[in-house]
């Protein structure tokens, strides 16, 4: 045990954490007070805290660990790596073994012709990453004024500067995000689109909505869009059938990249390497990557793109000025080597497609509960929305944390999801059983029914 180690367990690590720790995206001010679950250890599909519970970890950490915890063989990799090669810089003409081998296993698996790898940290230099070099293209291809890029709202690419800026506009509350090149469209929610429309006639408005924003600014002045496969963080929300290839439809009329964020839905959560052509049929010219690309283990992040791309990104005159420390950081590439191999070994993407259809459909009937506005998702992808008033759809006042109130009950029960505002978000490691999908069914539906009663208790109305 370390010095370090030893200190804190001298005291708790819980004060140790609340005197000293920044958690990501919470309220600071809520945390100063609030109780610690000290994760201590995992193993398959369980995390234990350092008290002795057992928790089935219903969100895969955070939509990361596609084949469990604790696999003893990644384990072996990543120290033998360490100990072969530790870390060296990729700069100029330098590189390893890992490196070479993950950038051939990802073009390998990719679509079309993205036969290209720049690696990245993660998901959101992998994003951030993704935009730079798509400006550094079209100022090669002689259209320098191509600078604009279109996102969504409900959109989640990262938490650099400019990827949050990227993100849903509801997350700038607090801080003024770059507006003057990114704009935002409408989120293809089914659940949320307007009364009396037929999804085809939802697809087509969403696509005019699109045009009509790239006429605005002009083609000339637009770069890319940008757009997660199914929007993650933002609420799993399954995009009309044809919505994809209808936006791909209209980049390549005025001349646009296409960029699909596939950080959340490659390595089997949808039951593929990538989503973008095997489930929605569509072929970009750039897909980001992280996440379940280590499985976690390891962080990590690559942005794959097409030869067309990089033949424009590699003629002479230019350099190339893209890049971090730790791009191809040795260990993460065998660890992301490790993991495909166990990926393709065990058949995890073959398993998701046949298991993930009872996934939904065990999940399904808690649209019939109190509190459910709607249940949606694909496979292990997974979301519940709360509502105050199912009829119309309001949402509940922020204040009563409804996400975090059943996400509470859950965790009583042995059972980790994820809370976002009025949100529950599932994303379980791929190995997941059919009996632990019904023990997250189970658990949920209490949950609900409990947090129903307290809201009754607490005299907030809900409809």
């Amino acid at each position: 045990m370390s010095l370090a180690e030893r200190e804190i367990n001298q005291r708790s690590v819980e004060e140790t954490d609340r005197r000293h720790n920044i958690h990501p995206f919470t309220d600071l001010a809520v945390m100063e007070t609030a109780e610690r679950t000290v994760i201590e250890s995992a193993k398959g599909n369980y995390v234990y805290s350092d008290d002795g519970r057992k928790f089935l970890d219903g969100l895969g950490g955070m939509w990361c660990v596609n084949i469990g915890h604790g696999r003893d063989e990644m384990a072996d990799a990543i120290a033998e790596q360490i100990r072969r090669l530790d870390y060296y810089s990729p700069f100029d003409d330098l590189t390893s073994a890992p490196m070479a081998a993950l950038a051939e296993a990802l073009t390998a698996r990719a679509p079309g012709s993205l036969n290209r790898v720049l690696f990245t940290t993660g998901g959101s230099t992998a994003a951030d990453s993704a935009i730079r070099l798509i400006h550094h293209y079209f100022i090669r291809l002689g259209e320098p004024a191509r600078q604009h890029i279109i996102t969504r709202d409900k959109a989640y690419h990262g938490s650099t500067y400019l990827t949050a800026s990227l993100s849903d506009r509801g997350y700038s509350t607090d801080w003024r995000p770059e507006s003057g090149f990114i704009h935002h469209l409408s989120a293809p929610s089914l659940y949320r689109r307007p009364a009396g429309t037929t999804e085809a006639e939802f697809t087509d408005i969403l696509a005019a909505e699109f045009e009509a924003k790239i006429l605005e600014l002009g083609p000339e002045n637009v770069a890319c869009f940008i757009a997660e496969p199914i929007q993650g963080s933002g609420g799993v929300i399954v995009p009309p059938a044809n919505y994809h290839p209808r936006m791909l439809e209209i980049c390549r009329k005025y001349g646009l990249l296409y960029v699909a964020d596939e950080v959340v839905t490659a390595f089997g959560r949808l039951g593929h390497f990538f989503a973008s052509e095997d489930y929605f049929g569509i072929v970009p010219d750039i897909i980001t990557c992280a996440k379940g690309l280590t499985s976690g283990y390891i962080p990590a992040g690559a942005v794959i793109m097409s030869d067309e791309i990089y033949e424009v990104l590699s003629r002479p005159g230019a350099y190339f000025n893209t890049g971090f420390t730790y791009t191809g950081h040795a260990v993460a590439c065998a660890a992301a080597l490790k993991n495909i191999e166990i990926i393709e070994r065990e058949r995890i993407c073959e398993r998701v497609q046949e298991i993930g259809p009872y996934f939904e459909e065990r999940l399904a009937p808690l649209s019939e509960l109190p509190l459910v506005g709607d249940v949606r998702g694909r496979l292990f992808m997974m979301c519940i929305e709360y509502v105050a008033d199912k009829e119309r759809k309001e949402l509940f006042a922020d204040e009563v944390r409804i996400g975090k109130r059943i996400w509470r009950h859950c965790q009583k029960r042995g059972l980790l999801v994820r809370p976002l505002a009025h949100l529950n978000v599932l994303s379980p490691p791929l190995t997941l059983e059919r009996g632990e999908i019904d023990f997250i069914a189970d658990v949920l539906h209490d949950a609900i029914l409990d947090t129903a009663d307290e809201l009754t208790r607490d005299g907030i109305k809900t409809c």
